[in-house]
């Protein structure tokens, strides 16, 4: 059974319970909490977000999984406040998205010590190997959804232990994460180049942006269709 997980994405606790629960309503099997964005800007007190879990985490039934934002966000959980918010019976695992190398390599290793049943995921959609060979237990991220048999491939090598592989697969993944983000981080245009991307893998019928994204260009829609190519992925025609 595909296990479902619906992100919730709310400004305040009441909407995110509502999220929440109608995710649970539809039959997911858990949420992937996000702060609200209105912390990007002005910040929250420490216990206020851990409140905001805790209440969010009451009024439901199925499992939360952590959206830890990068650590230069006035969103971020620094490791005390994420080890109180993996006490909440229902929080079982963090999507690690601290993007700052040693402080993400600090941080699993106190995890692991501190939490060892919380499930550990790599957040980093544009560089997937150099965050999973830290021993976690996966991904969670949008770009699977664009090349799901390399990121599944990536991870079965890393847990194998088996480098030669893994940079052989991750070689194709470079290529396609090239094509989408190129050295940066996800971002709304990335997600037009994703989508671009189904639509050339014959996953989706049409790469339309909700505005004020902009459709790609034809040189933007070219450099999705070299990262394709030069992945080595097939398309699927499921459309």
């Amino acid at each position: 059974k595909v296990k479902i997980i619906s992100g919730v994405c709310a400004e305040g606790t009441f909407d995110a319970i509502n999220q929440a629960k109608a995710a649970e309503a539809a039959g997911a099997d858990g949420i992937l909490l996000m702060p609200p964005h209105l912390w990007l800007r002005f910040g929250i007190k420490p216990e206020g977000a851990l409140k905001f879990v805790k209440d969010v985490a009451e009024a439901i039934n199925i499992k939360i999984f952590i959206h830890l934002y990068p650590s230069n966000t006035k969103s971020f959980y620094p490791i005390d406040l994420l080890l109180e918010m993996c006490k909440i019976p229902n929080v079982v695992a963090v999507k690690m998205g601290t993007r700052d190398m040693p402080l993400y390599e600090r941080d699993v290793r106190i995890l692991r010590e501190k939490t060892p049943e919380t499930t550990l995921l790599t957040c980093h959609d544009e560089n997937v190997l150099s965050t999973m060979i830290q021993g976690l237990d996966g991904a969670l991220i949008g770009f699977s959804g664009c090349v799901p048999e390399l990121i599944t491939a990536l991870f079965k090598a890393v847990q194998n232990e088996d480098l030669k592989e893994a940079k052989k697969v991750n070689e194709k993944l470079f290529a396609a994460a090239q094509g989408i983000y190129g050295i940066g981080e996800p971002t709304g245009e990335a997600h037009a180049r994703m989508k671009e991307f189904l639509v050339q893998r014959k996953v989706f019928t049409s790469p339309l942006m909700r505005p004020p994204l902009m459709p790609l260009n034809q040189h933007e829609i070219d450099v999705v269709t070299k990262a394709l190519a030069d992945s080595g992925v097939e398309k699927v025609n499921l459309v």
